[in-house]
């Protein structure tokens, strides 16, 4: 049976997926902008190899997002759970983009990875035991891995203990990374990074 494809899926029934571009050609194949009314796979791309890049980039944005609390909480095992708050926190960041340019917010939000994804990175390298960092590429999966890491991070120190919400937070954070402004704590973090790995070159 031939897969049916759905064109006129609007995202939350307002933002169009289709007209999205990706300019990056690194970025291209794994940055998926399949059209879906609801950022929500259920987890169905878990245990498979490569199964985030057929994630929706939105959904990925919406799970980094879920986060217990506490400011420097890592994998507490509270993390689950509150997907629709993270939801709605994204949904109204959109609406804020989108007063605040105009434009379609998923764009807006393809930019800043695009702008935010670091190139180079250090790994530790043993010779004759002495430990050496050296500079290396990133592949393409861990470039967008760690854009959208750097945003959810900026976003968490931002809004925590201030009077500003999550929501205008993270919009702020996204339209600064997408304008490739130094501002942006995800631009900050990938400049920091490029700088290191052009030391240990």
């Amino acid at each position: 049976m031939p897969s049916l494809e759905y064109p006129n899926l609007l995202l939350w029934n307002k933002w169009d997926m289709t007209e999205v571009k990706v300019t990056d050609p690194g970025l291209k194949n794994v940055i998926n902008l399949k059209p879906m009314l609801i950022p929500h796979s259920g987890g169905r791309h878990e245990h498979r190899k490569f199964g985030k890049t057929k994630v929706n980039i939105v959904e990925r944005l919406v799970n980094l997002m879920m986060h217990f609390g506490k400011k420097y909480a890592k994998n507490t095992g509270r993390m689950g759970g509150k997907k629709l708050k993270a939801m709605n926190i994204v949904r109204s960041a959109f609406e804020i983009i989108h007063l605040r340019t105009g434009q379609n917010p998923v764009q807006v939000l393809v930019r800043a990875i695009e702008n935010a994804a670091p190139n180079e990175d250090t790994t530790r390298m043993s010779y004759g035991g002495v430990v050496y960092h050296i500079s290396v590429d990133i592949s393409p999966v861990r470039r967008v891995d760690l854009a959208l890491r750097f945003i959810s991070e900026g976003v968490r120190e931002a809004s925590f203990s201030s009077q500003r919400s999550v929501e205008e937070v993270l919009a702020e954070e996204i339209l600064l990374a997408a304008n490739n402004d130094s501002n942006s704590y995800a631009i900050k973090k990938k400049n920091e990074q490029e700088r290191i790995a052009m030391a240990s070159r």
